[in-house]
């Protein structure tokens, strides 16, 4: 369990994070989402100690991290994967990553197999691309098993094989009932492993909630209707107060009926109905709904006047 409690942080006249307050759970991947400058990655610092927040805590398994004995066996965290010395092998990175907690160097063999980097693991960090880079921060995650995950964007610079793997890790890690924190841009991702979110904007809490209750709350949706004459069903829809948006010949989009009503209302007016299935809307589109007020960047539209 992480708890963040009150957190603030200020840089200059700046608030990064604003009394921030969340909880991660054990046993599932939560996503720890925010545009661009919200505040996660000042967030994650201050948790690990590596920025000084001016109010709050945060507590791992209700310990602060800088009480942690040995922290790497109670919290892996991987916030830069290119933070590392270039003249230094994989091998000998993780080497000294391991001394520091009393972590054998049968561990590390066995990591850089389980990340994929056995075959390169005497070559030189300044050799690796940025994918390799981040297998390696992943395998200095997993050096002392630990009870708590915490990554910033893990599949960055990963290949689709490399994606897919740190998708079964996370999901396997949650599945042993430990506490996973995943920052990411990529939603598509964040849809497919979590199922708690932690959303935030300018450096405050705007939604925290499992990625159903989140999408269905901010999330677009609709009810597309599939048939060879579907013309009789306008009138039906917006006396019950729902519009229809028509994609072609035979498919429709019907917004603020139930799915339920419109069965209802092609039965009397015996329309022959080839599809009629309830639709929400991507995490992405929800996500940019519930996030528009605190976008700090904002980009123009294409073909707009400027």
């Amino acid at each position: 369990m992480i708890t963040v409690d009150n957190l603030t942080k200020r840089f200059g006249a700046k608030t990064a994070v604003d009394h921030l307050g969340f909880e991660v759970r054990p046993g599932v991947v939560t996503g720890f989402l925010g545009p661009n400058g919200s505040g996660k990655s000042t967030t994650m610092r201050c948790m690990l100690g590596l920025d000084r927040p001016e109010t709050g805590s945060t507590l791992f398994d209700g310990t602060p991290y800088h009480r942690l004995a040995r922290p790497l066996h109670e919290v892996g965290a991987l916030l830069d994967a290119g933070y590392v010395h270039p003249g230094r092998s994989g091998r000998n990175h993780l080497r000294w990553l391991a001394a520091s907690n009393g972590i054998g160097r049968a561990r590390v063999d066995e990591v850089l197999e389980m990340v994929g980097l056995a075959s390169v693991a005497g070559a030189r960090l300044r050799s690796y691309s940025l994918g390799m880079r981040q297998r390696l921060g992943l395998a200095g995650v997993l050096l002392g098993d630990p009870r708590t995950v915490i990554l910033d964007e893990p599949a960055n610079g990963l290949d689709p094989e490399g994606i897919r793997w740190i998708r079964d890790v996370l999901a396997h890690l949650a599945g042993q009932g430990r506490t996973v924190l995943v920052s990411s841009h990529q939603l598509s991702e964040i849809a497919l492993i979590a199922t708690d979110l932690v959303v935030i904007g300018q450096g405050r809490l705007i939604e925290q909630s499992t990625v159903a209750d989140f999408v269905e709350r901010f999330g677009e949706r609709w009810v597309r209707v599939k048939g060879p004459a579907l013309a009789a069903l306008a009138a039906g829809v917006q006396q019950q107060g729902g519009e229809v948006q028509q994609i072609d010949a035979t498919t429709w989009h019907v917004h603020g009926v139930e799915c339920s009503t419109v069965g209802e209302i092609a039965a009397a007016s015996a329309v022959v109905l080839h599809e009629l299935s309830p639709q929400t809307g991507s995490l992405e589109d929800a996500f940019l709904k519930a996030t528009a007020a605190t976008q700090e960047y904002r980009s123009a539209e294409l073909g707009a006047p400027q």
